[in-house]
């Protein structure tokens, strides 16, 4: 126990948009102790910030260490936010907006608090500990309840002046499609989210053309998540590959537009959707984006699935609160 007290461990949150996940990592990043539990959509912004803190202890608890040997906490928030002020501006599919995150986890820990991106944590720990390593430009799209990116430029994550930026999810590619959790029409979201495809795969269990989905989860959005979309794609239900196919297509589209604004050395595709069905994403992804991207920057990208898996934005959110306290990184302002 002597031995553990002397050692010092950093925090990487996720706020998923349906779980909460802490890890606790040693010095060199190895996991010492997790917790989990299920986001309440319908939790207000106090109750939040309170089951945060919860997850954090669970974690201190089953990692068997103490307020006293963190470091640093590294908070991956969906949505835009301010990680200078540690102000969470919204958070379109939970309904927060303008929260100061920081100031209750600082006093609830007692140690440093740096807020970020979710998918900025990703990409950032993709880029130290993943399929990033060593490269000039990283991006990463996360496709999930939403569709989140971030890039990881010379080892910084480019934000805008007083912001997070690269919400990839809200470039619109229907006109006057679909209404979007952020007010607008027809976002990337509203057609290459699992939201967007859940509900259109629902709509084929109603129609009876999906059995094998109508028995794992019937249309039941709550249900019909990653993992059973992928299970009835394996037993046979072929509408709702398609309907899969046909949103990786479109978060094709969007790749194609960060290839010809970026043309990154490389582009990791992760989140749920992804890691439930990666051979799909990565054909449908590829072939889209190699087809429309600018003859001159075909094949320059290379697109890869996140090596990462569920622990990246944890661990990137974690290794961010090391290097900004250690003072090695800051943020890459467009």
């Amino acid at each position: 126990m002597a031995a553990k007290k002397s050692k010092k461990y950093w925090v990487g949150f996720d706020l998923g948009g349906t779980k909460m996940l802490a890890n606790i990592f040693d010095s060199s990043f190895e996991l010492s102790g997790r917790a989990r539990k299920k986001t309440q959509s319908k939790d207000g912004t106090q109750s939040g910030v309170e089951r945060i803190i919860s997850v954090l202890g669970e974690a201190l608890q089953d990692a068997g260490i103490q307020k006293d040997q963190l470091s640093g906490i590294g908070l991956g928030i969906p949505g835009p936010l301010d990680p200078d002020s540690g102000v969470v501006i919204d958070t379109p599919n939970l309904g927060w907006h303008n929260l100061r995150l920081r100031e209750p986890i600082e006093a609830a820990f007692g140690c440093p608090v740096f807020i970020i991106n979710d998918v900025d944590a990703g990409v950032f720990g993709e880029y130290r500990f993943g399929a990033g390593q060593g490269m000039r430009c990283t991006v990463g799209i996360f496709p999930g309840t939403g569709v989140g990116g971030g890039c990881v430029y010379e080892g910084q994550i480019l934000t805008g002046k007083n912001r997070s930026c690269f919400e990839i999810g809200h470039i619109p590619v229907v006109p006057d499609g679909p209404l979007c959790g952020c007010g607008q029409r027809g976002c990337l979201e509203t057609v290459a989210s699992r939201l967007a495809i859940s509900a259109s795969a629902a709509a084929a269990v109603y129609r009876g053309e999906a059995p094998n989905l109508q028995a794992i989860a019937g249309t039941d959005l709550s249900k019909i998540r990653s993992g059973a979309l992928s299970e009835a794609i394996r037993a046979g239900d072929a509408v709702i590959e398609e309907i899969v196919r046909n949103g990786a297509r479109w978060l094709g589209i969007g790749v194609t537009t960060i290839i010809n604004l970026l043309a990154p050395d490389i582009i990791v595709l992760g989140g749920g959707l992804v890691e439930a069905m990666p051979d799909i994403y990565l054909e449908e992804v590829s072939r889209v984006a190699n087809s429309r991207v600018m003859a001159p920057l075909r094949n320059v990208t290379k697109i890869v699935v996140s090596k990462l898996g569920d622990d990246a934005v944890a661990k990137g959110a974690a290794a961010w609160a090391e290097a900004r306290l250690n003072g090695r990184t800051q943020q890459a302002t467009s």
